[in-house]
């Protein structure tokens, strides 16, 4: 009896042993990684926890714009957050990790132009599509918090945020100057236009126009934007620098040349006032109101031709530094308050009427480019600052003549002298050095009343105004009585009409659709019409982080204490190319909404990210322009890169992955082949987070082969079936001193690599060692390792969370590696018990020795003098001189 109840049990192990083996045999990421994202759904892993009780941390990826599928960019970018995501999360944080939608913008229109396909539906169809993609990268977002910008109860929320402008002040409407996309009949932001004057997405040369426009106010907190950069520390520098630079504080004079003729001065603002007696003329933008009226009757046929020219240039044009500058005198001409002689007034197609005052002082001795311009017209160019060596040099004087000087200097430097000097022929401020003269010369000129001191910024008020029918409306109406009336905010949102007509042509559909903009005044209810311009998709990313902590909210735009609570953002991941508008404006809207009471904190993001470009192998033909010139990489054989077309060799590079270069891998193809894990440790390991990443798969394949060595390690585990006891830390081996040793050093290295810099690379080579010293240990029945297994999945559970889990659940645990506590390291285990000592014989390496970490300059020399390696080459011999360099080596000096 006793005897077959024991076959009966054999066979039951057997038949245990053989489930599990086949469970271990192999790593299959499709099955495991299917299986554990409805897992985590069925747990609401992601869900974001409201308790209080537990530090916030909000981590954030810039949402995209739904056009329909994913590119490796994307995949970095999140996979990035989700890491930081998920290490918070095993660290004790509530994590709020949300995802939305970017979705107004003119694809979306083109669409309904090109296929008939409205842009909602259009758009719909792509968040549907990419939630796919994104959901099958196994992210751990919340996506209870979604939200889409071109849904009604997002953008009802938009509109009464402008009207929280507009009762501010801060939105304004004014008639101005633009880029106009004859094509795409819609304005376009300076940053739309390349640099040959076309639109980015029609290609047509982009005109200048003036429009109505709605601007908002920017400049009203442009020295607090510039200020609130040095609150930034957890951002990179050149993203500083870079919004700085675009604020552009300057401080300079604010002078007022008199128009001969007409009682009106020119106006001039001007950092370098140092330089005004060598004015010596004056430029105004062809748009500016004194153009016309300065301009003589001999020059007023070419002055309006030369006005027309102009107008069909792009402000890039214009302004572009390797392009000859334009101009035409208008036979008009002021004069120079502090020399009293006149000078001409010019128009010019590099200085716009929007910068500055619309005018500027030409000083062609002492600007680059106006002394170009003089050269091209043969304009007087009068030197008045010198360097210190020259003026002694030459023995300048105050007396001395300007055409002497103008002899002596443009010899000498034959271009213009830009640096600080000694001012020259400068009347009563002769002789003083540039930096006083400023001073002096302001003061003068505030005193005599044509000029003061003035603060300015290069930062313009935004235009927001878009000719566009997929963006959302403007909530005002136009009332002949009234003049522009808000929506009332129960009337909002004002929703896109859906019976429109997309024909490409005419302007924005919704200007054609009587039945949409012919309303009542709300004030006074006299037939009125609504505002037909769309707001610039801008405005959308400018609040969306603020919506994500009450996404649901049907009554408020958010409830403040909770956006309070979650706010500012902890880490915002995303890319340089919006350092500056996307950034820029979203510092803005924070702080207008602070002070509109409801925010309590000045700054939306605490840290942020600005990940590289994923590069891929790219083939390029030098004989060839424009796009023809990149050859898809799927026609090349990389043995030898020919043109598939014509022949000819081809040049090899790395470039960020487009469709118009041919150079893109598809994230389906590297999933479905190596699976999701994979794709995240290569894009984690490949590179530093904010450099470049080249895409190369035998990389790819090599973080394959890692997991799966990862895998066999813990399967062998579990298969060897070894069960342990709480280790007594007092009595471990060597063995399993040197083990823990390892454990507790990949603890404390990946740790402090995910704080502060988030370098994942060397994260992961940490992860790598100790997947080394663990195949590697002398103590695999010890529960020094089995405590290296659980350590190496727990550390390895933000970077491959798919394979993580199940390797936890072979381990035998019942919940979730997400749900776990991170790992701490234990300082003890680091400290080694004992060193390795070189010896050297006559300076000559002739081996080690171990000694103990404790001992003493004397004893480790004892130690090494007894050792086997030092008594084989000094037995018999004379010790002439022991030299000792503790911790590090013993030399034996013999004769």
């Amino acid at each position: 009896m006793l005897k077959k109840a024991f076959r009966v049990l054999v066979l039951l192990e057997i038949k245990m042993a053989e489930s599990i083996n086949s469970n271990l045999s192999r790593y299959n990421p499709a099955a495991i990684e299917e299986k554990w994202q409805k897992t985590w759904a069925e747990l609401s892993l992601d869900k974001t926890l409201t308790v209080s009780n537990k530090p916030k941390f909000y981590a954030l990826s810039m949402f995209p714009y739904p056009s329909g599928s994913l590119h490796m960019g994307h995949v970095r970018n999140y996979t990035i957050t989700d890491v930081i995501a998920r290490l918070k999360r095993m660290q004790g944080y509530r994590v709020l990790h949300p995802m939305g939608w970017d979705a107004f913008g003119l694809p979306a229109e083109n669409a309904a132009i090109d296929r008939g396909v409205p842009p909602a539906k259009w758009t719909y169809q792509n968040i549907t599509l990419m939630r796919q993609q994104l959901q099958r990268l196994g992210l751990s977002i919340d996506w209870d918090s979604e939200v889409a910008t071109c849904s009604p109860d997002y953008y009802k929320w938009t509109q009464w945020i402008f009207l929280q402008f507009l009762q501010a002040g801060l939105a304004y409407q004014k008639e101005a100057a633009v880029n106009w996309d004859p094509i795409d009949q819609t304005v376009l932001a300076n940053e739309q236009v390349d640099n040959e004057g076309r639109s980015w997405r029609s290609g047509a040369i982009v005109e200048r126009k003036l429009l109505r426009q709605w601007f908002l106010k920017i400049t009203d907190y442009a020295e607090e934007l510039l200020n609130d950069l040095d609150k930034l520390t957890g951002w990179p520098e050149r993203v500083k620098l870079m919004q700085a630079n675009w604020i552009g504080k300057s401080t300079g004079a604010y002078l007022e040349f008199p128009i001969i003729g007409l009682d009106e001065k020119i106006a001039v603002y001007t950092t370098r006032p140092d330089t005004v007696y060598g004015v010596s003329y004056l430029v105004l933008a062809p748009e500016h109101p004194f153009t016309k009226r300065v301009t003589t009757k001999a020059q007023q046929a070419a002055v309006e031709t030369f006005i027309k020219e102009v107008s069909n240039q792009s402000e890039l044009e214009r302004t572009a530094e390797d392009k000859p500058k334009r101009g035409i005198s208008t036979g008009g001409k002021a004069i120079n308050p502090f020399t009293g002689e006149e000078v001409p007034i010019w128009i010019a197609d590099y200085v716009l009427y929007e910068y500055g005052t619309g005018a500027v002082m030409g000083v062609p001795a002492h600007d680059v480019r106006d002394f170009k311009f003089a050269q091209t017209y043969d304009l007087p160019i009068d030197f008045v600052i010198a360097s210190p060596d020259d003026v002694a040099d030459f023995g300048l004087t105050p007396a001395s003549e300007i055409d002497e000087v103008t002899q002596l200097i443009q010899v000498e430097y034959n271009q213009a002298y830009t640096e600080p000097g000694i001012l020259i022929n400068s009347g009563p401020f002769t002789g003083m050095t540039s930096t006083d003269a400023k001073q002096a010369i302001v003061e003068y000129a505030q005193k005599e009343g044509f000029g003061k001191v003035r603060v300015q910024y290069r930062l313009r008020d935004w235009l927001i105004s878009r000719q566009r029918y997929w963006g959302a409306p403007i909530p005002v109406i136009h009332c002949p009585n009234c003049g522009i009336v808000p929506v009332p905010d129960q009337d909002l949102p004002v929703q896109l009409p859906e019976d429109v007509e997309f024909t490409g042509r005419g302007g924005s559909p919704l200007t054609q659709l009587e039945s949409w903009v012919n309303v009542p005044c709300p004030t006074c209810g006299t037939p009125a019409k609504r505002e037909t311009d769309t707001m610039d998709t801008f405005i959308d990313s400018s609040w969306y982080f603020l919506r994500f902590p009450d996404a649901k909210n049907e009554q408020q735009v958010f409830d403040s204490s909770k956006t309070n609570d979650w706010m500012p953002v902890d880490q915002y991941v995303g890319g340089i190319e919006h350092a500056i508008l996307h950034l820029l404006y979203s510092r803005f809207f924070t702080k207008v909404l602070r002070d509109r009471g409801l925010l309590n904190f000045d700054e939306p993001f605490q840290r942020l990210l600005t990940q590289g470009m994923v590069q891929g192998l790219t083939y390029l033909n030098p004989n060839k322009g424009g796009k023809d010139k990149w050859i898809p990489s799927s026609l090349v054989n990389p043995g030898d890169p020919r043109d598939p077309q014509t022949g000819e060799p081809l040049q090899r590079l790395y470039a960020t992955m487009s469709k118009s270069k041919g150079n893109g891998v598809a994230p389906e193809d590297v999933i479905g082949k190596y699976g999701i894990d994979t794709a995240r440790m290569f894009i984690l390991f490949k590179a530093p987070p904010e450099k470049d990443l080249e895409w190369d798969e035998a990389d790819v394949e090599g973080q394959f082969r890692f997991l799966n060595r990862v895998w066999r390690l813990v399967t062998d585990y579990v298969a060897a079936g070894v069960s342990h006891k709480k280790p007594q830390l007092s009595d471990l081996t060597p063995p399993e001193k040197e083990l823990r040793r390892a454990i507790h050093t990949a603890i404390k290295a990946v740790t402090e690599d995910l704080e502060d810099e988030y370098q994942f690379n060397t994260a992961i080579s940490e992860l790598m060692k100790l997947s080394n010293a663990l195949t590697d240990a002398k103590c695999k029945n010890s529960p020094i390792y089995a405590e290296g297994i659980q350590t190496l999945v727990a550390l390895l559970a933000p970077f491959a969370p798919h394979i993580a889990d199940e390797l936890w659940h072979l381990l035998g645990e019942s919940n979730s590696v997400h749900t776990q506590t991170w790992p701490s390291f234990d300082p003890a285990a680091l400290v080694a018990d004992e060193i390795t000592l070189t010896i050297q014989i006559n300076g000559k390496f002739r081996g080690v020795t171990q000694v103990p970490t404790q001992a003493d300059k004397a004893a480790q020399e004892k130690y090494a003098f007894e050792s086997e390696v030092a008594q084989r080459y000094i037995a018999g011999k004379e010790i002439k001189k022991v030299i000792v360099v503790p911790g590090k080596l013993v030399n034996f000096v013999v004769a």
